[in-house]
């Protein structure tokens, strides 16, 4: 598939924001923490939604229309994530408001709950969205939904940490361990999920597709001098060696690099920073992987001339 850059930084930023809000409804939960703090990170973890959500919005052919995704709840996980994403945002709103404002402990807590309930829907949503393709292997598997939440809370709880060594520095180690173990768990999903899709082999073949029982079959003629939508959209049209480069280097910063900077800087908002930097850049590497490695059945006809 054509990795789309609107939907790759909506993906990574929404998830890190919601990783973050996770992380801050679970500290509020294990003990008491300054408020300051908590309207800190529930500002920050809205931004990156409104960020991914503006970014989105360029995925769209006719962007005023965009009301109408969420026609199609009862069927479609993209119609769902179109409901759950504003009310997640408005629960992470009212959940800064509440210590802003000096809500009692329980209020807060009950709004926390409210929005972390949303906050896993809206993982499980864009996961599913697409998990749910049975004609794309690569992603029809849990683990996609497993990966997109596990990278979300890593990316969440390293952005945490640095945010507490900044403000609140007590946090700061907690948050970073935090961030160790999801990380490591997230790496070796994905690590399960690229060693699964080695082991796939195409359902369909030139000789199905056509119906013709022969043991070679070559394309001499693609029906049109120039390309189209399917020859743009259904195919990365990058080299192997590009699509190789890109695996090693999300394979690198995605985890190792951030680990190293978390285990050594647990005290530096400097070095927690460069840890998140350095775990996003990773992950932007991750999901164009994502989208480039899935190999739409229609391939077997336009990629040769993609």
């Amino acid at each position: 598939m054509k990795p789309a850059w609107s939907v790759i930084f909506f993906t990574t930023l929404a998830g890190a924001g919601q990783g973050l809000f996770l992380a801050l409804v679970a500290a509020e939960a294990l003990g008491e923490v300054p408020a300051g703090f908590l309207v800190s990170g529930a500002l920050l973890a809205l931004g990156l939604l409104a960020v991914g959500l503006a970014a989105s919005f360029f995925h769209l052919g006719h962007p005023e229309r965009a009301w109408r995704s969420a026609a199609m709840w009862r069927t479609s996980w993209l119609s769902r994530e179109v409901i759950v994403l504003p009310a997640f945002m408005a629960a992470v709103a009212a959940f800064g408001l509440s210590h802003f404002f000096s809500f009692e402990r329980n209020h807060s807590l009950w709004i926390g709950s409210a929005g972390a309930v949303l906050c896993i829907a809206l993982f499980v949503c864009t996961g599913m969205i697409y998990a749910c393709l049975p004609f794309l292997q690569e992603w029809r598997t849990p683990l996609t939904v497993v990966n997109f939440i596990a990278f979300g809370c890593a990316s969440g709880a390293t952005a945490a940490a640095a945010l507490a060594a900044w403000q609140h520095p007590p946090l700061a180690r907690p948050y970073a361990a935090a961030a160790l173990a999801l990380g490591a768990l997230a790496y070796l999903t994905r690590l399960a999920a690229l060693a699964r899709n080695r082991q796939l082999r195409p359902k369909s073949t030139l000789s199905t597709a056509i119906g013709v029982k022969h043991p070679k079959i070559v394309q001499i003629a693609h029906g049109a001098a120039g390309g189209s939508f399917n020859t743009r959209e259904f195919f990365h049209g990058r080299p192997r060696e590009v699509v190789r480069a890109v695996r090693w280097t999300f394979l690198a910063l995605v985890f190792p690099v951030p680990a190293a900077l978390l285990g050594g800087g647990a005290d530096s908002a400097a070095v927690l920073g460069a840890a998140f930097a350095a775990q996003y850049a990773g992950l932007l590497a991750e999901r164009w992987y994502f989208f480039a490695e899935a190999k739409h059945p229609q391939n077997l006809y336009y990629q040769a001339i993609a």
